[in-house]
């Protein structure tokens, strides 16, 4: 069993595993396993007895037991556990969308349409913010803690069978299992599915939807993807498969964007590369942009980079109606992309502390460079203005494995933030950035006039609560999830049906 290495082996074929020379010492395993069977006596007790909260508790514990398995890519596992399961996913048409940033916009996008047009769909948005559940999103809502149980407990069962000649399932390819799994037992037959990490050797491309969507092309996870655009390029380029129609955003990169049209041209798919046109701020309201097909469309969504979102998500939608999977009206598209939502991504709350005070709570990841550009750009446009007095706070979170030092240097671009308090936090990870380093990188960056340290984004929460001014929370979707869970509980933000009672994520407190 091993853990990824940066400079691991690339097997050339699609079913290929990655592995490295860093296995995963057997006290570990052991432990993790004994875990896992623990929390598979406790879920088929509950699943058994039709109780949702010890069910979903146990199916949790499995899962987080699984991870302790390490990552290691490859489909041959996929494969075999969807077969195992009686290949659910033959049964399930749509997009598999693809991308380094934009992933989550395109598909909240699309999604919003198609609920706008009263279809039923999934999605399956990544990572989570608040619940696991939200990883199966059925008609923009998490699935139910029982099902979700239930599709957890056959995946397992159909991981123990396989086990013996493939090896052991990670995480990640047990809950590709589980969303299909869950989809088939509410007969849900469409799906708009985000791609995990890079493509070729991605768990989900064990699925072809008849839709390949590639977003755009960056440096991220360049540990387990390669060290150049191009390289990322064509790890991600590989969802295309023969009889796809292919969509992608990939504007100015002409080196990437020669690698998705060459993979499209050898499987013989169609590709479109989707532009926006002309775009016009609506500041708090978003943006309005001109989209091929559709003219001008109001997007609720805020950040002008979502001008760019919005067009891949239209071109992704014609796709689907020439791929005969479904139709969907223009009036829909425009219904639905002016109330389209994504959680944590640009996402403004006002009166965030229950006082009824005047001021907002902004909340983005930002987790890479390119993300706090985009994050920067809104927060310079002088259409979007953010209601409070005083000095801005900005919170900051970050992951070891990322580049905070850019991250911080974008974010430093921004007038707001260069005169802002930031309070320095974790989230308690085991990957979280120490909060003294990230308090030197920030101070480096010359990123706001004072920093301190906060040890729990609940203290954070409440140091920025007895300020006047708007608070900005940025750096990880892992802190940005934290902040909503904590939101939610006090009832500042509307029930998204992600919250699980009696499940401790580890952030207490309330927003106040």
């Amino acid at each position: 069993f091993f853990f990824q290495a940066e400079d691991g082996i690339r097997d050339s074929s699609v079913t290929g595993v990655q592995t490295c020379a860093l296995p995963i010492s057997p006290a570990v395993m052991d432990a993790a396993r004994r875990d896992v069977a623990d929390a598979r006596r406790r879920l088929s007790a509950g699943v058994r007895n039709g109780d949702a909260t010890i069910a979903w508790q146990a199916a949790l514990a499995a899962l987080s037991a699984r991870g302790r398995f390490g990552v290691r890519l490859g489909l041959e596992r996929s494969l075999a556990l969807l077969a195992e399961l009686g290949s659910p996913e033959r049964d399930v048409r749509g997009a598999l969308v693809a991308g380094t940033n934009g992933k989550g916009s395109v598909v909240a996008l699309v999604s919003a349409a198609l609920r706008a047009h009263g279809l039923r769909h999934a999605t399956t948005p990544k990572p989570h913010l608040v619940s696991y559940r939200e990883r199966v999103m059925l008609d923009g809502r998490p699935l139910a803690p029982l099902p979700f149980a239930r599709a957890v407990d056959r995946a397992l069962s159909a991981a123990d069978a396989i086990e013996g000649d493939v090896g052991p399932a990670t995480e990640f390819e047990l809950l590709v299992g589980a969303v299909f799994e869950a989809l088939r037992a509410d007969s849900v037959q469409t799906a708009i599915v985000e791609v995990g990490l890079g493509g070729r050797l991605d768990a989900t491309h064990a699925w072809d939807g008849g839709v390949a969507v590639v977003t755009n092309i960056g440096l991220d996870h360049q540990q387990y993807l390669g060290e150049t655009t191009t390289a990322i390029a064509t790890e991600k380029a590989a969802i295309i498969m023969p009889g796809n129609i292919a969509v992608t955003g990939i504007g100015s990169d002409e080196a990437s964007l020669a690698v998705i049209r060459s993979r499209a041209e050898s499987v013989g798919a169609p590709l479109v590369i989707a532009r926006p046109g002309a775009t016009r701020s609506r500041g708090r309201a978003g943006l309005e942009v001109e989209l091929e097909g559709y003219g001008s469309v109001a997007v609720a969504l805020i950040g002008a980079h979502q001008a760019e979102n919005a067009a891949v998500a239209a071109a992704t939608i014609d796709a689907l109606r020439l791929a005969g999977i479904v139709d969907v009206s223009s009036a829909s598209v425009r219904a639905g992309f002016a109330a389209a939502r994504w959680p944590g991504r640009l996402e403004l709350i006002e009166h965030p502390f229950g006082r009824g005070d005047a001021r907002d709570l902004l909340l983005d990841g930002a987790h890479n460079p390119a993300g706090a550009t985009a994050l920067a750009a809104a927060l310079k446009d002088p259409h979007l203005t953010l209601h409070g007095e005083g000095e801005a706070t900005l919170i900051l979170a970050a992951m070891a494995d990322k580049d905070v030092a850019g991250v911080c240097a974008a974010l430093a671009t921004v007038p707001l933030l260069r005169v802002a308090r930031v309070l320095c936090t974790s989230v308690g990870d085991a990957r979280s950035l120490p909060v003294d380093a990230l308090l030197s990188i920030v101070r480096a960056a010359g990123l706001g006039t004072h920093a301190e340290v906060c040890p729990e984004p609940a203290t954070a929460m409440q140091r920025a609560a007895d300020s006047s001014g708007p608070v900005i929370v940025a750096g990880s979707l892992y802190l940005v999830g934290a902040v909503r869970e904590a939101l939610l509980r006090a009832g500042a933000v509307p029930d998204d049906g992600s919250l699980d009672p009696q499940v401790d994520r580890g952030m207490s407190g309330s927003a106040q």
